[in-house]
């Protein structure tokens, strides 16, 4: 891919270069059969070769291990862009190590670094949940609530209470990327559900602990390399500093986290339509109707056009909210509602370019387009929990409006 200037530095490239090597050798080969790697065997092996490439160092800092200096908002989201181009569950499932891990090194917490990073920065590949959305029903609780920043963390019920120098939570959560197969989760909770931000306590539960168990793994329609289940807590004991920072500081914590979860949902987005759009190139140039390659024919070009615009406006808005990011001084600071939305318009429209080129992809290659062995489909069932997830495409323009005006929905 070629990016601008402006956005990239040559170690950028150097790395966007390298993870596309890797992704052609070892993920493109066996994608086809990720969906059929019920334990995760093949899964486990491409997350070893990403770890072995020292890329989830980018998630530590220098001093324990780490090399999180040489990381920027645009070099992690050309990285994830490309991982998702292979296949966007271990791209998911690759960077929630980051998102889980995230609270902790922005509040300096020594306590959760120097106990728990080196086990993330050994020999073998670990890996992190952030712990966020919870059951609906007649009290709230909908992880869409949790993450709408006017209703201020009062519809969390997941429950931490001091006892001494001890959290004792309680509560029950769903969907988080790697739930039941990591070794640290990073909880949200409240102290609080009348507190509003005040209430919101970000708090590592490092497994196995006493009381976390978890339910069986969701069936889905696609990113089966991202493990999904329930999360039951019943007075779970962890000690006080496992809390990433402290009243009011966690809750800042938490909205960053959404900020950069939106950023990288935009990035899997593209790769993964980027993925779907070379397949499709490369099938309309082979196959021959009416004795003309199909991307000859005038209907064809024409789709494969929209495709691309579609993909090329998402990549470059999506790195212009990272180079923002980067340079948030200038825009207000991560946690302004400028920044929020711009990282929402990204998310939002990539993901809906992917779903679009993903269904023109299949349209353009008909029947092979809805087999497994053709690769499409796979990214086209993938692309669209990326629309859902973090809030859905109706949130997320709920945030992108905040941008522009005092929006209260």
């Amino acid at each position: 891919m070629k990016y601008l200037d402006i956005f990239l530095r040559e170690e950028d490239r150097m790395l966007q270069e390298q993870v596309r090597k890797f992704v052609d050798a070892e993920i493109m080969p066996v994608r086809q059969q990720l969906d059929d790697d019920e334990d995760h065997v093949i899964v486990h092996k491409i997350l070893q070769g990403l770890f072995d490439m020292g890329l989830m160092l980018r998630y530590f800092p220098a001093e324990y291990g780490g090399c999180s200096d040489q990381s920027t908002f645009v070099s992690s989201s050309i990285m994830l862009e490309e991982i998702a181009r292979g296949d966007s569950g271990i791209a998911v499932a690759f960077s929630c190590v980051g998102w889980a891990f995230q609270p902790a090194v922005l509040a300096r917490n020594r306590t959760i670094l120097e106990r728990f990073v080196p086990l993330f920065t050994g020999k073998e590949v670990r890996l992190a949940c952030f712990n966020m959305t919870e059951p609906g029903g007649a009290h709230g609780g909908g992880g869409c609530d949790i993450e709408n920043p006017t209703l201020h963390g009062r519809t969390i019920r997941t429950i931490a209470r001091l006892e001494g120098d001890e959290w004792v939570i309680n509560g029950q959560k769903l969907w988080a990327t790697n739930s039941g197969v990591s070794d640290l989760y990073c909880t949200v909770c409240t102290t609080d559900p009348n507190a509003g931000e005040k209430g919101i306590a970000l708090i590592y539960i490092p497994h196995p602990t006493p009381g976390m168990t978890f339910g069986k793994f969701e069936r889905k329609a696609g990113m089966n390399a991202d493990r999904n289940c329930a999360t039951y807590l019943v007075d779970v004991r962890v000690p006080r500093e496992y809390r990433a920072s402290e009243e009011g500081k966690d809750a800042e914590l938490f909205h960053l986290n959404l900020v950069t979860g939106r950023l990288g949902g935009a990035a899997m987005a593209v790769g993964n339509a980027q993925g779907a759009f070379e397949r499709v190139l490369e099938y309309t140039g082979e196959r021959i109707v009416a004795g003309r390659p199909i991307r000859q024919h005038s209907i064809a070009a024409g789709m494969l056009a929209d495709m691309a615009m579609a993909i090329e406006t998402a990549r470059m808005y999506y790195l212009a909210a990272a180079y923002m990011m980067d340079n948030s001084r200038r825009y207000g600071g991560l946690r302004s509602n400028f920044i929020l939305s711009r990282v929402s318009l990204a998310k939002v429209y990539a993901a809906e370019v992917a779903v679009m080129v993903t269904n023109k992809a299949m349209e353009l290659m008909g029947s092979y387009g809805y087999v497994r062995d053709y690769d499409v489909e796979k990214y086209w069932r993938d692309c669209k929990i990326i629309q859902l997830w973090e809030g859905g495409a109706q949130l997320g323009r709920f945030d992108i409006c905040r941008g522009y005006y005092d929006c209260q929905l």
